[in-house]
């Protein structure tokens, strides 16, 4: 069976200033050649994405009012339903700084504070979703006043509805999350290097990790590498993709758009191995471009031409 209809859930987005420049001297002064100031937030990265893709896509979460307008015309730039709670304050920003050889510095403010008021209207608005939507992508990190826990009960609520949860977070939001039967999760080797306290450098490590959070009843567990490609457990089996070496323009939201392509893949009803292709590619065609969005469908068609899969044991 395949739908068109999902929910992008960011409690915490942010306006990201992406600055690309040579090199960045810290501590002293950096020039900025190119800059840019975009909607973003990890949940509304995949909203994008998803749109291009020709997902019917719902907006929530918190924006904050003071400065929406950057977000409400990306909305309507991509036919998204627009159902954000509005609260006071305005949104972060975030700075990249994007130098010529590939670097990526992040630094993320900590975003506005929500109310019990607002996380109740947000409740309000998340479970009446539900009554006529299956998929649900919730990603990103949370702002004050929404406790790990709260962001835990709402996807194990979800499940229990009968509804599939993809969930990217990190850090305590992810831990936590992991204990509520989210269908799907993607931390990076990073995130999963945190989450079991080790350091993780290779893709065996990487696997032997994900391993230990198979008993925790998630049915997908997707672990992305960067250029080592992408693991993925499903019913005790592990599929690994290998995409071609890319000329890497920007990392940002290569993620987010791994995410979008394992979801839009399931809500067609890829065949797996396909699937894994198509979700690898269009995160490898992502760090070629810079900003979120699906730049061409011939390009991504070439792409998964080129993908390499391995059955691992």
């Amino acid at each position: 069976m395949t739908t068109k209809k999902v929910v992008t859930v960011t409690l915490n987005p942010a306006l990201d200033l992406t600055g690309k420049l040579g090199t960045l001297n810290v501590g002293s002064v950096s020039l900025v050649n190119k800059g840019s100031l975009h909607a973003a937030g990890k949940g509304v990265n995949v909203a994008k994405v998803l749109s291009d893709l020709g997902a019917e896509v719902t907006v929530t979460g918190f924006l904050g009012r003071d400065n929406q307008d950057i977000f409400c015309e990306l909305f309507e730039e991509i036919n998204a339903k627009d159902k954000f709670v509005r609260v006071n304050g305005a949104t972060r920003i975030n700075v990249k700084l994007v130098e010529e050889s590939g670097e990526v510095s992040d630094i993320n403010f900590p975003g506005v504070e929500v109310s019990e008021i607002e996380i109740k209207q947000f409740e309000q608005v998340l479970f009446e979703l539900a009554e006529d939507h299956d998929y649900f992508v919730i990603a990103g990190s949370l702002p004050k006043g929404v406790s790990p826990q709260l962001c835990a009960n709402w996807i194990q609520q979800l499940h229990d509805a009968g509804k599939k949860v993809l969930f990217d977070s990190s850090r305590d939001a992810l831990t936590e999350g992991l204990n509520s039967h989210p269908w799907l999760i993607k931390p990076n080797d990073e995130e999963l290097s945190g989450f079991v306290g080790r350091s993780l450098k290779t893709p065996e490590e990487c696997q032997q990790a994900a391993e230990e959070l198979a008993d925790k009843g998630i049915d997908n567990i997707v672990v992305s590498m960067g250029s080592e490609g992408v693991l993925w457990l499903n019913q005790n089996q592990w599929l690994r993709s290998q995409p071609p070496k890319m000329t890497v323009v920007s990392t940002v939201g290569a993620g987010d758009t791994l995410v979008s392509g394992l979801c839009w893949g399931h809500m067609q009803g890829m065949e797996k191995n396909n699937l894994l292709r198509f979700a690898t590619a269009l995160s490898a065609l992502a760090v070629s471009q810079v900003g979120v969005g699906v730049s061409s469908l011939e390009e991504l068609e070439s792409l998964q031409q080129q993908i390499q899969l391995t059955e691992l044991s």
